[in-house]
């Protein structure tokens, strides 16, 4: 399957699904203190960049974001795709379409959070792993056994 990604905005229906489906999926593992899902009105926010992943009918099938905290630090938030597209390589398209624009702004980190339960090995873990984030301890912050943090320098 042919698989389309663009800079969209996250102020439209097809996108709150999207949100709404990943959190869904995300609820139960992991506990609710260390939930911080971004909304679409976040997504929507000027530090925050969002690609969305059509289908071959045009129908969106995916979402990933680049949220910059500020002149070097981004992050890597809400990757999704919908059963549908997973294996197809949208997963890998967005988040290199991440990575590029993290480049083009000059960022020299970017950071992924992802949960560190068995859930949570495919995709966001491996994938992570796979793009040669390394692994991102945090003093400043608690994290729970639940989280894990990578980087790419």
């Amino acid at each position: 399957m042919a698989v389309t990604i663009a800079v969209e905005s996250a102020l439209q229906d097809e996108v709150r699904i999207l949100v709404a489906s990943l959190n869904g999926y995300l609820k139960p593992l992991s506990p609710p203190e260390f939930q911080f899902q971004l909304t679409a009105e976040q997504m929507a926010d000027e530090d925050t960049t969002v690609f969305v992943v059509r289908d071959d009918t045009g129908e969106a099938a995916g979402i990933g974001a680049l949220k910059v905290h500020d002149a070097a630090l981004g992050e890597v938030k809400r990757m999704f795709t919908t059963p549908a597209v997973r294996g197809s390589g949208a997963g890998w398209k967005i988040l290199r379409a991440i990575e590029t624009r993290a480049h083009d702004l000059g960022l020299a980190r970017l950071v992924f959070e992802t949960g560190s339960t068995t859930d949570f090995e495919q995709p966001g873990r491996s994938r992570s792993a796979r793009a040669s984030h390394a692994a991102a301890p945090s003093s400043t912050i608690r994290i729970p056994p639940t989280i894990a943090f990578t980087k790419r320098p």
